[in-house]
């Protein structure tokens, strides 16, 4: 079922993937001296200068290095080592770092090491894995989310970094970062996920014993809201951890957040909003939380049997195809393809609502790459 969806979109598929590379050629050359967040009138900003150590600064090389195994163009390669040579400064600037560092080198470095065998991007994801490691709370069982005063805070992004423990476990055939990361997704599990399969944003852990304390909105709308983006680092941070070891908890708890995702997709006509449960007005739209959960579903729909496969990978290509249709920009005069992604729902901070946002382009164009049939999976 799985292949005969996928070649009913091929022509698709191979015309989306070829107005990606075709933009991106030009981009990548224009902005192979920066790590972009966002455009400022059309062009990437740089986190080079502004903020090395921000958390989506492994997007831009983890983007090229789809393009490069897409293409074998040594272009995408030659930028994509570049930025990961850049975030030689986050690891300068060591007490700045957080639980995202799986977001920031297991998709820049870790593919780099994994394609070419270097020693530089073997440290660097090493690096990293330590790092995220010993944010683990034995405890409270738990990798501590963000720093400062936010003792026992956990959130669901987080999901979305430990594929990274997966990684390290086997390439040094230590068990421990394996077993922090299957500590951690069961603790997410227990406490994120609700009975309605929806997920809490942020969750506050005793610190020493584990236990639920409380929730927080976050970047939703209020407490108890259904925050979209969080939604889809769900399905996407739980099939990885089924996939990395077999377990079918995992599985099961992918697909109940997608099927509540699903659900909601439906009734919003596949346009996805920044909470599920927001005000009508005003209408305000993340399409970032389209490209993360349709690759999620995508590998939903590769693990589960033959006659559950259209429940995931349909509404996966519904919503890519409305976004490439709507809000994808494939000309020059923006460097950013995808359009309309939103930080948080924050009426007060408007200039964070609408925008275009590196991790829209790198998981649509990720999306694309799966259904093109490229089988590395870079998490």
């Amino acid at each position: 079922m799985y292949e005969k969806i996928v070649s009913d979109n091929k022509q698709w598929i191979d015309d989306v993937w070829e107005k990606i590379d075709k933009k991106m050629k030009v981009v990548s050359e224009l902005s192979k001296d920066k790590i972009p967040y966002t455009t400022v009138n059309g062009v990437h900003n740089n986190m080079v200068k502004d903020d090395i150590t921000w958390w989506t600064n492994g997007f831009w090389s983890g983007l090229m290095w789809l393009l490069y195994v897409g293409t074998k163009d040594e272009q995408y390669r030659s930028v994509a080592e570049a930025a990961e040579k850049f975030l030689d400064g986050a690891l300068e600037d060591y007490d700045r770092l957080h639980h995202d560092v799986g977001f920031m080198w297991h998709i820049s470095a870790g593919v780099n090491y994994r394609l070419f065998g270097g020693k530089k991007s073997r440290l660097r994801a090493t690096y990293a894995a330590d790092i995220l490691a010993s944010r683990y709370n034995p405890d409270g069982k738990f990798i501590r989310s963000w720093n400062g005063d936010n003792k026992g805070w956990v959130i669901i992004d987080s999901m979305m970094n430990i594929p990274l423990l997966y990684w390290a476990s086997e390439e040094y055939d230590d068990n421990r970062f394996k077993a922090v990361a299957l500590s951690h997704a069961k603790t997410v599990m227990e406490n994120h996920i609700r009975p309605d399969a929806t997920s809490h944003h942020i969750v506050r852990l005793d610190e020493e014993t584990g236990e639920f304390i409380e929730a927080f909105g976050g970047q939703g709308y209020e407490l108890g809201s259904s925050w979209t983006r969080g939604q889809a680092w769900a399905i996407y941070g739980f099939i990885l951890s089924y996939i990395h070891t077999g377990k079918q908890e995992f599985l099961d708890t992918a697909k109940r957040v997608a099927n509540s995702f699903i659900a909601n997709a439906a009734v919003n006509d596949w346009v996805i909003p920044i909470d599920f449960r927001q005000p009508e007005e005003p209408k305000l739209i993340d399409t970032t939380a389209a490209t993360i959960a349709a690759c999620g579903l995508i590998e939903i729909a590769k693990n589960v049997g033959e006659h559950e496969q259209k429940l995931y990978l349909t509404p996966a290509i519904k919503m890519m195809k409305l976004l490439d249709e709507k809000y994808c920009n494939y000309t020059l005069e923006e460097q950013s393809i995808v359009q309309m992604g939103s930080e948080a729902y924050r009426l007060e901070a408007p200039e964070k609502i609408h925008m275009p946002i590196i991790y829209g382009d790198y998981f649509f164009t990720e999306a694309i790459y799966k259904l093109k049939g490229f089988d590395m999976l870079f998490w």
